[in-house]
């Protein structure tokens, strides 16, 4: 009997463009420390310092389009962060530059949005929400997006679209609400993220605050917390908390520059004023010179955080306890990913009968891939076993779409999938999550 394959390919964006941002060359998708990757459903976007490649795979999506974003060359500016931004039928390309801007593009290549976030380096774009967030009112993002998306199908076939001052204080769409927090307390950071909110302090009930926990690792310490606050009567929150932390909170406030920043890095002179910081407290790090904190990456939820080191570690992270529940060991150049499997589903259902799994029926794991063992790992959270080992060919590289806001309340449940990307054949794959 054959083997049952443990991916699905899905399609293939190998094209003459990809030789702009490196292809061609042995290794050219994972040894590039300035190629970025962010993957949608239907389409991947590529980009290195000055240049964006949005490549579709499939048959109705195969499209190619090429951005070429309007930095400063005095500043010597380029891209340093790049994601997806996807409300329904609305999808765009969201950017960060090293001078600190963000720079928000349609598919057809048009810039929607430019705005100056702080005048630094954004090392990094996260878009989190919950899977029902359909009754609540919009975000900001969202609402900018229907006012441009509105404006732009109005418009005949042939009118080209209205060239604007992206550089006034004041966008088209108007700005975007952010807030600012300084946690460079134990060091530089080299990822970080907002895992959700918290309490407040014992003697601070009746607050007028609101409180966030952060997460942030780095080379002073592997691993840090701290508590950020805002203010309720100002907060640009009243509508995000209502959502969980969607878009507008972990789209904007989880920029590099939203949460920290590097004290080495001096601000350059700037027309907008940059935003002060709002209250960040320490507590809790771990320092083990000479390990360092590489990647983090949040589960759905935001209570589970896996993060990797200097040494070839991954440790678990509990956010809400603060503890590492669970360490692995020899896995040096690591990716991580969260996903949800089928496992130990009830199969005493008739044959003939038609079963679409539910939430309940998936299970989180935590996918890891090893480039120096050439091989994915499928661990299942917390402590449970190793369920599935994936080889893999040297250069792949693990990928996961954003989070899609506005999915139907009657829709199927779309699992947490990864993906798998081959930087020689250019193929794209998905991790089967049914356990066979």
């Amino acid at each position: 009997m054959a083997k049952r394959s443990q991916t699905t390919e899905l399609g293939c964006i190998a094209c003459e463009e990809l030789s702009q941002v490196g292809a061609g060359k042995e290794g050219w998708l994972v040894d590039d420390p300035n190629l970025l990757c962010a993957l949608d459903t239907h389409a991947l976007a590529l980009a290195n310092r000055s240049l964006i490649l949005v490549l579709g795979w499939s048959d109705s999506d195969g499209h190619r389009i090429k951005i070429v974003p309007d930095l400063s060359p005095i500043e010597a500016e380029h891209i340093t962060a790049i994601e997806w931004l996807v409300f329904d039928e609305i999808r765009v390309v969201v950017a960060g530059t090293s001078c600190g801007y963000l720079l928000i593009y349609s598919l057809g290549g048009h810039l929607i949005h430019k705005q100056l976030i702080y005048p630094g380096r954004i090392l990094k774009i996260r878009v989190r929400g919950t899977k029902r967030d359909l009754t609540q009112d919009a975000s900001s993002e969202e609402s900018m997006l229907h006012r441009w998306f509105q404006e732009t199908h109005t418009q005949f076939w042939d009118q080209k679209p209205k060239k604007r001052d992206l550089e006034a204080p004041e966008t088209p769409y108007g700005r975007l609400p952010f807030q600012l927090w300084n946690v460079s307390k134990y060091g530089s950071c080299a990822d970080a993220a907002i895992t959700g909110t918290m309490p407040p302090p014992l003697m601070e009930l009746q607050s007028s605050q609101r409180y966030y926990c952060a997460v942030t690792i780095g080379e002073d310490a592997v691993i840090s917390a701290f508590r950020l606050s805002e203010d309720k009567s100002r907060s640009l929150v009243g509508a995000i908390l209502s959502k969980v932390v969607p878009a507008t909170f972990s789209t904007i406030a989880s920029f590099s520059k939203l949460i920290w920043r590097s004290e080495q890095t001096s601000p350059r002179k700037s027309d907008v004023k940059p935003q002060p910081f709002a209250r960040a407290s320490p507590l809790t790090c771990l320092k083990d010179h000479p390990r360092k904190g590489e990647k983090l990456t949040l589960s759905p939820s935001g209570t589970l955080a896996a993060i990797t080191d200097s040494l070839g570690r991954i440790l678990l992270l509990d956010t809400q306890a603060l503890v590492v529940v669970r360490l692995w060991k020899g896995y040096r150049d690591a990716c991580c990913l969260f996903m949800e499997m089928l496992v130990n589903r009830d199969t005493t259902a008739p044959s003939s009968s038609y079963y679409e799994p539910v939430k309940s029926d998936y299970c989180l794991c935590l996918a890891i891939h090893a480039p120096r063992k050439g091989i994915i790992e499928i661990w299942q959270m917390r402590t449970g076993p190793r369920l599935r080992i994936i080889q893999c060919v040297k250069g792949a590289k693990i990928l996961q779409p954003t989070y899609r806001f506005g999915s139907s309340m009657t829709s199927p449940y779309v699992p947490l999938e990864v993906f798998l990307l081959n930087g020689d054949s250019g193929q794209i794959s998905v991790l089967n999550r049914t356990l066979n």
